[in-house]
């Protein structure tokens, strides 16, 4: 279970401070597929950034199983079982995507076959890419790809997934959907994915609009995607109200 206890998150801009995040709490049980949606701007990834320890709360407590890892590294949480998928991967020359896989594993004897499952599961093919290097010589979606393919070699229990749709085309996006459906159905880990697009807003549990640094609304996909798609003139009808959470 993931529980945050009011997180705030606020930056210095000038004179000014900016609050980034207002006072947020949240309790996410396990084996859930829960969607961050909301404007961009409104605090989705820098959200999902503390979870994972890329950034540091103002204030506030982060607990993962009952463990408070509020000043743990982010090392530490991926030890724990906590993984993320960034929205723009880093690249790494020299390495190549096999030797990606198999540091994601755990497992130096990482076998070709497995290796070819993981990349298969997200629209690549090993035989393409496994000695490769995770450098400039890769798309932009390439590089995503295999970024969501080492996360599934490393079996995490918690999987943080910031927009994995973008820069990828719909044949590979029609895959990646299919690969979280599999992976919801495993009942093995819990998911929380970033993104705006409808087909990954409908695979949620629970849907959680995130907007002005607060969250404004949760619900099932059925209850909140019709009243995000009826948004088409004015403000959207989930932003302009707060839910206790």
């Amino acid at each position: 279970m993931l529980e945050l206890k009011h997180i705030s998150y606020s930056v210095r801009e000038g004179e000014e401070q900016l609050d980034i995040l207002k006072d947020i709490s949240l309790t996410i049980d396990d084996h859930r597929l829960v969607v961050f949606t909301g404007p961009n701007g409104g605090g989705k990834t820098t959200l999902a950034k503390i979870i994972m320890g890329l950034v540091t709360p103002t204030s506030g407590q982060i607990l993962w199983n009952g463990q408070d890892v509020t000043n743990l590294t982010i090392t530490e949480r991926a030890r724990l079982g906590i993984s993320y998928g960034f929205q723009q991967p880093p690249r790494f020359k020299g390495l190549t995507v096999r030797d990606l896989l198999t540091l994601a594993s755990g497992d130096e004897k990482l076998s070709k076959d497995k290796c070819c499952q993981y990349l298969t599961r997200v629209g690549l093919c090993a035989n393409d890419y496994l000695e490769r290097e995770v450098d400039v010589s890769l798309s932009g979606g390439e590089v995503k790809r295999i970024e969501i393919a080492s996360i599934l070699a490393r079996n995490s229990q918690l999987m943080i997934f910031d927009e994995p749709e973008a820069g990828i085309d719909l044949w590979s996006f029609a895959r990646l959907t299919e690969t979280f459906e599999q992976i919801h159905r495993t009942g093995k880990a819990t998911m929380i994915i970033i993104s705006h697009q409808e087909r990954i807003i409908s695979l949620a549990d629970e849907v959680i609009v995130v907007g002005d640094g607060t969250i404004r609304h949760r619900g099932t996909a059925a209850d909140i995607l019709p009243q995000i798609l009826a948004d088409t003139l004015g403000g959207c009808p989930v932003l302009t109200k707060e839910v206790k959470a």
